[in-house]
Parts: structure tokens; sequence; C-alpha cells
């Protein structure tokens, strides 16, 4: 059974690990990796990822990506939202950074993260506003 659009918003802002696809040319399949993601339901949702990698590359040539998100217990439930590159900004402080740390975990952890984060040198924040969903519930299994 599909979700409505508020179950589906409400279900893409809950911090699930994504799975980001976007197109990388001709003959290839998809670009495909898991990733962390921030949505707020009705609002843009956003990707941090290194300024020079081959992910936002694509995402800078395709200008266009969908991310899926989903679990499997107590149901299998997933939502997939596709949509335009609406901006890429470079990230000029931590403070995206922080947020995302902070969704996915635990307080104690964050500090280490972000020092870690630091090490991978300069990042984008890449936001995308959804245009197309695909949705369902499978119900308990």
């Amino acid at each position: 059974m599909a979700l409505t659009l508020k179950e589906r918003q409400e279900f893409l802002a809950q911090p699930h690990i994504g799975a980001l696809a976007v197109a990388v040319g001709n003959g290839r399949a998809p670009l495909n990796v898991p990733i962390w993601y921030q949505y707020s339901p009705g609002g843009e949702l956003w990707v941090v990822t290194g300024a020079g990698s081959k992910k936002a590359r694509a995402l800078e040539e395709a200008g266009r990506f969908s991310i899926m998100a989903q679990v499997l217990t107590p149901s299998v439930r997933y939502v997939t939202a596709e949509g335009p590159v609406v901006r890429i900004e470079p990230m000029t402080d931590e403070g995206p950074v922080r947020e995302m740390a902070e969704r996915y975990l635990p307080a104690d952890k964050v500090d280490g993260y972000l020092k870690f984060a630091e090490s991978l040198g300069e990042q984008v924040v890449v936001f995308m506003r959804p245009e197309q969903w695909l949705s369902a519930d499978m119900g308990t299994v």
C-alpha cells in the first residue's frame, strides 16, 4: 500500500540511512551510495559530500538525484524521493556536519566525528527539492 504524502514526508524526515542514486553517464548504471541526509517535511532535502568527489561531480553534471530510505522491521516500508539539485553551497563552517552528526550519532560521539570530518577536506552541501515520490508499506511480516 502506498503512503500518503504526509506519511512519506514524515518517514523521510526520520534519520534513516539513505541510498543516493545519480546518473554518471551514458552506458553506465547510476552511482548508488549509502549516505546520511537531512529533510524536514515540505522542505528541501540535503546531503554533505566532498567538494571534488565523484558523487559531487555527478550531482553537478546530472542536476538531479534520487534518495531511498527504508526499514525492514517491524514491516517493510520505504520511501524514495527524486528531484532537481536546487543549489550546491561550499560548507564554510561545521554547522551542516554538526547537524548531520547530531541527527545520526549518540551525543558522546559527535565531537569525535567532527574531528574526523575535518580530515576529509573541503565539503559541499547539496540541496534537492523532492518532486517525484515512490513509497510502500508492506505491513507486518
